[in-house]
Order: C-alpha cells, then structure tokens, then sequence
C-alpha cells in the first residue's frame, strides 16, 4: 500500500510561502518609509517646486562669486574649535558668521554655529561628528547678502568653501 505524502512535506511549497510572506512584508515596509513624509532631498535651501522643476535663489551664490569670495573650514578636534579661514576676496572682519552643517541625510542631526571674529578669521566652539560626510553653508549673520558652500568628506578636517555658481554665469 502506498502512502500519500502531504503537500506541507515538499520544500518546494514551503519557498513559495516563503516568498509570497517576504513580499507582503516587504510590501509594508515600502509603505512606512513612504509615508513617512519629508522632503527626500538634501537642499537646505527654501526652493519652490513646479511640476518637475525646483526653482532655488542663487543670488547670494552670484554675490559671493561676483566679490571673488572663498573660505577654508577647518574642524580642531584637539581644542574643539570649527574655525573658518578667508582664502580669497575681501570678507568684513568684524562682523560674525554663520556655518550649517548639514548631515547628508538626517536634517535632525544638522548643526548651525555662530562664528565670532578672531585674529586669523572665525571661530566657534563645536565638536561635529567626523563618521559621516557634511554638507556646508557659509553667510553672514545679520543678511544672506552672500554664501559660500562645500562638502566636507568623511573623516576630513578641512574643506574648500566656494560659490555653487561660476562668477561668469549670468
């Protein structure tokens, strides 16, 4: 006498299970992180959004660029100080600064210094983390009359601060 094996005996039946579970559940995960709302890029900037189309004001990039403006950032892990340099074009000593970092993807991690003048630039006492990369922002205090950006890689201590425009574009 034979006896029928069941169907719940096969390996087969069980991955076909298997892979419809996985996909419902993944499914669901797609949905939670879908909903969870917020922007999916990293502009800091206000932009306005048209059909596909998003619409940012560079004019302070041009005013930064038309002065012939650029900076070093440099992170002092040893005395806990972000320290801000002038490399090109004539910056007002006397007035404070104001550095963003952006984290690439956690705008709750984004950390925004006030830096006060010394003798070699500016400085403010912050200790940023150095295991992921930061997007910077560079402007005064008082007027976003000009901005500088740059992005300071992982693990690095400085960075190159310029406009995001070239001084020849209209």
């Amino acid at each position: 006498m034979e006896q029928k094996s069941s169907p719940w005996r096969e390996p087969i039946v069980w991955l076909m299970l298997a892979l419809v579970l996985a996909s419902v559940v993944g499914s669901f995960w797609l949905l939670r992180v879908a909903a969870e709302g917020g922007p999916m890029d990293v502009v800091p900037d206000e932009v306005s959004r048209t059909g596909d189309i998003q619409n940012a004001d560079l004019g302070p990039d041009a005013a930064a660029a038309q002065a012939g403006l650029a900076a070093v950032a440099r992170i002092d892990r040893e005395h806990g100080f972000v320290e801000v340099f002038p490399a090109t074009g004539d910056f007002d000593h006397a007035q404070r600064l104001r550095l963003a970092l952006h984290h690439p993807t956690r705008a709750s991690d984004d950390l925004v210094l006030e830096l006060t003048p010394f003798d070699a630039g500016w400085r403010a006492a912050a200790k940023p983390a150095l295991d992921h990369d930061w997007l910077l922002q560079l402007g005064p205090v008082a007027s976003p009359d000009w901005r500088l950006r740059g992005r300071l890689a992982r693990g690095e201590l400085a960075v190159h601060l310029q406009p995001s425009v070239d001084p020849g574009q209209p």
